[in-house]
């Protein structure tokens, strides 16, 4: 099985926090569908299993017509094998989803879609320079469900500096009372090269408070397990059965395929990323080529984004899967790294080796680089 993450690099409007690549240049976005469609049957052949998951997410994927569309699910069902897909997820902003987007979205296939909530509080959103409303995250919520696509995800950001705990609280409240399956919850976090990141140094916004983003992960994991959302990885909340598909394969290292300007591909023995260039990306693949650079991954970066990823997951580590992946030298390794964790609390036990203890978990980035072999 495989995937395909089509990423859409434009948007409506610069959010203060953001540091994906996009652009507000939605003129040229007829150009980029043509050369999107054109990257397809370069890349065809790069995936050889059947294609379970179609995720597209960028930017605001929701920006496309109907015309863009069709095209790009035509061109997906002509170039690839798309017999067992199970999961086609678009992401939405709340400002683009109306009824009758919804029934389109669904006749095309699509089956999930990924909302950008970030807050129900009008205070928040303005701060974090959001195109839509609370009032449209709420009508938003109404239109896809009247169209029958039930399967939903909403992103939450918490621990900015207009978002009291109440406030969170009530967020997440409101989710549960819509029965939104999963949820991501995320930390804001200050990128360099950002508006935020820029507004801080110039001392017009306030710094991000760490005490403040802990209490809230506390409340966002204590609040949706009240609720029978599963922790499935740190960001992450599902009710039974509706994990996301698409993200688990990316962190069980299923192979997949990324298309669109900044997409990142990966087939077991190396990973590539195209062009973060709109122009570049159209001019190179009108050309008949995929602007992309390689890395071939060492067995050190392959244990290590192990690592990285399975401490951010709920089953943790699997010991048995490092000695016959990585062999005896780094089951070694990783069983030296692990004691002193055990004794410092951060780390549990589970039945295939270690998780990282529910105290810790927003520690998990920093726990997983112990084991990091440079």
């Amino acid at each position: 099985m495989s995937g395909i993450y089509i990423h859409i690099p434009f948007c409506r409007k610069a959010c203060h926090y953001c540091n994906f690549h996009f652009s507000t240049q939605t003129q040229h976005l007829d150009a980029f569908v043509e050369a999107l469609l054109k990257e397809m049957v370069l890349q065809k052949n790069y995936l050889q299993d059947p294609i379970q998951t179609v995720y597209f997410g960028g930017g605001t994927p929701s920006l496309l017509q109907q015309t863009h569309l069709e095209k790009i699910t035509n061109s997906l069902q002509k170039h690839f094998n798309l017999s067992d897909l199970k999961e086609f997820t678009l992401e939405a902003n709340p400002d683009d989803i109306s009824f009758e987007k919804t029934k389109l979205w669904k006749s095309l296939g699509i089956n999930r879609l990924s909302i950008g909530v970030q807050s129900f509080q009008q205070e928040a959103l303005n701060w974090m320079n959001r195109a839509h409303t609370a009032a449209q995250s709420f009508a938003s919520i109404e239109y896809v469900k009247a169209a029958g696509i039930h399967n939903l995800s909403t992103d939450l950001i918490y621990g900015t500096p207009h978002l009291s705990d109440h406030d969170l609280i009530k967020d997440i409240e409101i989710l549960n009372g819509y029965e939104i399956p999963h949820i991501s919850a995320y930390a804001l976090t200050v990128e360099e090269k950002t508006a935020l990141h820029s507004l801080i140094q110039q001392q017009k916004m306030k710094d991000v408070d760490t005490e403040k983003q802990v209490r809230h992960f506390e409340i966002v994991v204590s609040n949706l397990h009240n609720y029978g959302y599963e922790h499935y990885e740190i960001s992450n909340f599902a009710q039974p059965g509706h994990q996301s598909r698409h993200n688990t394969n990316y962190w069980k290292g299923i192979p997949y395929l990324g298309l669109g300007p900044s997409a990142h591909s990966f087939n077991a023995h190396s990973r590539q990323w195209n062009v973060a260039n709109n122009q570049l990306y159209i001019k190179s693949i009108q050309e008949g080529n995929v602007p992309f650079e390689i890395e071939n991954l060492e067995e050190t970066t392959r244990y290590n984004e192990y690592m990285m990823i399975s401490l951010r997951l709920l089953e943790g580590v699997d010991m048995e899967a490092i000695d016959a992946r990585f062999g005896t030298a780094f089951l070694v390794h990783t069983k030296s790294i692990m004691e002193a964790l055990f004794k410092e609390g951060k780390l549990i036990k589970t039945n295939k080796g270690f998780a990282i203890a529910k105290e810790a978990r927003f520690l998990a980035d920093g726990i997983s680089s112990e084991f990091f072999i440079v």
